[in-house]
């Protein structure tokens, strides 16, 4: 057995799921592989804008799309334990 690992990279969203949470890998310009995780804002004319959880809006061709999936929705922020001293 190699030590090899292998990842299989693939796509499974489309148009329809414009308004879900996804995640995306893409392939930059420089060959190196970035992720984008958020809501799918719209997926026209070969582009997809994805919005970040900071409000940022990232537009990815689709043709730089190698990896993509829908995601379960962001988990509410955790409460802090209140200080009863």
């Amino acid at each position: 057995m190699s030590g090899r690992f292998v990842a299989r990279l693939v796509v499974t969203i489309s148009a329809a799921d414009v308004g879900r949470r996804i995640s995306l890998r893409r392939r930059l310009p420089t060959g190196e592989y970035s992720d984008v995780v958020g809501v799918l804002e719209s997926w026209s004319d070969n582009i997809l804008s994805v919005r970040r959880r900071d409000g940022e809006l990232v537009e990815v061709p689709e043709a730089a799309m190698v990896a993509a999936k829908v995601v379960p929705p962001r988990p509410p922020p955790r409460r802090r334990p209140r200080d009863t001293t």
